[in-house]
């Protein structure tokens, strides 16, 4: 135990020395916002972090464009003796994408700050070691997290393949080790009537747009036997041309909610007969289609959540009360769909402020240098459970413990505890 504190004391002075740095890095990923799949700056500037030779201790093994065009792979690790099992996989994400128009207004620039923080920290602490452990190391880059899911194209293509545990933790208004992000599915609705003068020969037309209107409508009314826990929002892409050209076609985009896949499925139905219903009203044809990648609601890890409270603490962090976290954000994320194949951790961590996430205030405070203290104490933090994981007799099979068990009662194998 003495050890492992020792080992905890060494990853956090890593990144109050690598301060300076990691804070240059999340600078220049917030100065040029990039949005999903096309993070081509941030993916150089990570890329070049990682394989720089000012950086302390051995090298990383940095793989550029790992299996998206905007992904990265940096490993560092030991070789377990012969004859033993293959070294702990432990790995940090680092999300770099922005929202069109408002930049880093969910800190992602500070999501990559923390994974290159920890990971470095990590890496120093087990550097430090008389005997070296077998263990590797891995940063993934996982860009489109704002649009089109990039952890879920990267798990389908073997990036998280062998890992044992994965971290990542994310800016908000507040400390929680855990919050209930919900699972989603996106929606494109396309309504295709007949053009017609809307004043000299309307009834020739088929409207589209009453089409697109009575969906909305149908969906204000199907509010009232929704549960409060899910959520349908939505806009008109596409309302039509000229008021006096009955609208030929119209299109909508939905994002539909719910706490869990289950439950998603359910929505979906209810809403896709809202669309489909509005379209034999008027006449139009209509195409549904759902978006390729539906986040999954993120699966809670008990043992890793009460390892990372436990050295926030120590660290001066202040989490929620679990009433708090219960009623807490209903957002979603795609490392949902990383903790349905691996178990992870997803902390949330304040950064100095109390402006909202996807707000002009929020990218201010992003790019602040206030936000820089609260995000290297969370990279310290994420360090500090790595290192319970890897050297607590015990903790490691209760983490994949409540992985399987949590795994099996969301996909319903299993009857939840009352």
């Amino acid at each position: 135990l003495e050890e492992l504190k020792q080992l905890k004391q060494r990853a956090c002075e890593s990144v109050d020395l690598n301060a300076a740095r990691l804070g240059a890095l999340s600078r220049d990923i917030w100065s040029r916002p990039e949005l999903a799949y096309a993070e081509h700056q941030a993916h150089d500037t990570l890329t070049r972090f990682f394989s720089g030779g000012d950086l302390p201790g051995a090298g990383w093994a940095v793989r550029p464009r790992y299996k998206l065009g905007t992904a990265f792979r940096a490993d560092w690790g030991t070789a377990a003796p012969q004859g033993q099992r293959e070294p702990l996989r432990i790995a940090f994400l680092c999300e770099y994408d922005a929202l069109p128009g408002l930049g880093h207004a969910c800190g992602h620039n500070l999501i990559a700050e923390v994974g290159a923080g920890a990971a470095l920290a990590l890496k120093a602490a087990l550097e430090s070691l008389a005997e070296p452990v077998p263990l590797q190391i891995t940063v993934l880059g996982t860009p489109a997290e704002e649009q089109g899911g990039g952890k879920i194209d990267l798990i389908k293509a073997g990036a998280f393949d062998g890992l044992d545990v994965v971290f990542m933790a994310h800016p908000s208004q507040e400390n929680a080790a855990y919050l209930p992000d919900v699972a989603e599915h996106d929606v494109t609705v396309k309504y295709y009537g007949k053009a017609s003068h809307a004043a000299a020969y309307p009834w020739e037309g088929v409207n589209a747009l009453d089409a697109a209107v009575l969906a909305y409508n149908n969906l204000s009314v199907l509010r009232q036997q929704m549960k409060p826990t899910w959520r349908v929002h939505g806009v008109i892409k596409n309302g039509g041309v000229k008021p006096n050209i009955i609208p030929s076609y119209t299109e909508l985009e939905f994002y539909l909610r719910a706490p869990s896949m289950k439950e998603l499925s359910v929505l979906t139905e209810k809403v896709e007969n809202c669309f489909k219903s509005a379209a034999l009203a008027t006449g139009c044809k209509v195409e549904i289609k759902g978006g390729e990648n539906d986040y999954y609601n993120v699966l809670p890890n008990k043992s890793l959540q009460q390892t990372y409270k436990e050295n926030g603490k120590k660290l001066g962090i202040e989490f929620i009360s679990e009433d708090a976290i219960l009623n807490g954000l209903s957002g979603s994320t795609d490392f949902g769909n990383v903790t349905f194949v691996v178990p992870g951790l997803h902390p949330y961590f304040y950064i100095g402020s109390d402006a909202l996430n996807h707000t002009e205030q929020y990218t201010e405070a992003a790019g602040s240098q206030t936000a820089q203290f609260y995000a290297l104490r969370t990279a310290k933090a994420l360090a500090m459970t790595a290192l319970d994981v890897i050297f607590k007799p015990g903790l490691l099979e209760e983490v994949r413990k409540d992985f399987t068990e949590t795994k099996l009662k969301e996909e319903g194998q299993i009857n939840p505890v009352e």
